[in-house]
């Protein structure tokens, strides 16, 4: 672990000579156990696994410094350093990703930027992760960033599909599994669904994790309402993809067809 604090990262995210200072680092948080799917990082999909997938959408980014697995398990552990990846332990009692970065990124002064990215999305664009860098190292009003889509009214009904109402500025408002904006007269506003990836402040991570819950995010269950609920501003970018998130057996077999006629 010393020589990461000497060097930087290369599009491994493996040590190599170089800047130590304001490093962006994309972790991606991975736990085993999944009410729906369990096992998912460890599903093997046309020779590797989901989380293999993941962090090669991430090395294939401009952006990142470093790459880094934070897991609690065994298992997933050793499936990164199989696929010469870098990963680290972390607490088994974390409730959420955010404080599982938030583990790593305490180990690391150096790292001034994170950006969240979740362990079951295989198929993000590396664009878009760049998207969210940008936004939180360049905006100096935003504390996080993320990334949103427009959708369709009949989308907005779905109370999985979390939905997003922006600023004029681009600056998130509020979310919510609700239909948001209320159509009293339809046709007026746009709908957009929010994509489960975000960038980080150094500052902000740590003050957002070390807040208690507050009520808009025990009542929606959505982590960023805390963020915004305490003064916290997100900046969002509008991407043009619909993502293919793993959380199901019918998602698996989806992206099991989407990878067979490309690889």
């Amino acid at each position: 672990m010393g020589t990461f604090h000497q060097n930087r990262a290369d599009a491994k995210g493996i040590v190599k000579q170089g800047c130590v200072h304001s490093t962006t680092a994309i972790i991606i948080p991975a736990r085993y156990g999944s009410s729906r799917l369990e096992g998912k990082p460890l599903i093997v999909v046309e020779g590797k696994p989901v989380i293999q997938w993941v962090y090669e959408k991430a090395q294939q980014t401009k952006s990142a410094d470093v790459i880094i697995v934070a897991t609690d398990d065994e298992r997933i552990f050793n499936a990164v350093k199989a696929f010469d990846g870098n990963v680290e332990m972390t607490s088994v009692n974390h409730k959420c990703g955010s404080d599982r970065i938030k583990e790593v990124v305490m180990r690391h002064p150096e790292i001034s930027y994170i950006v969240n990215l979740q362990g079951d999305e295989p198929l993000i664009k590396p664009e878009s992760i760049d998207e969210v860098a940008k936004n939180v190292k360049e905006d100096k009003n935003a504390d996080i960033s993320t990334l949103i889509r427009k959708i369709t009214p009949e989308e907005a009904d779905n109370p999985n599909l979390v939905k997003c109402v922006i600023d004029n500025s681009g600056y998130a408002m509020y979310f919510s599994r609700s239909k948001i904006p209320f159509e009293r007269n339809e046709g007026k506003a746009e709908f957009y669904g929010h994509l489960g990836i975000y960038g980080y402040k150094r500052e902000a991570l740590i003050k957002m994790t070390e807040l208690p819950q507050s009520s808009y995010e025990m009542s929606e269950s959505l982590e960023q309402l805390r963020a915004l609920q305490n003064g916290m501003k997100i900046k969002t970018s509008v991407v043009n993809f619909i993502p293919v998130g793993i959380d199901t057996a019918e998602d698996l077999e989806k992206f099991k067809r989407i990878v067979s006629k490309t690889v």
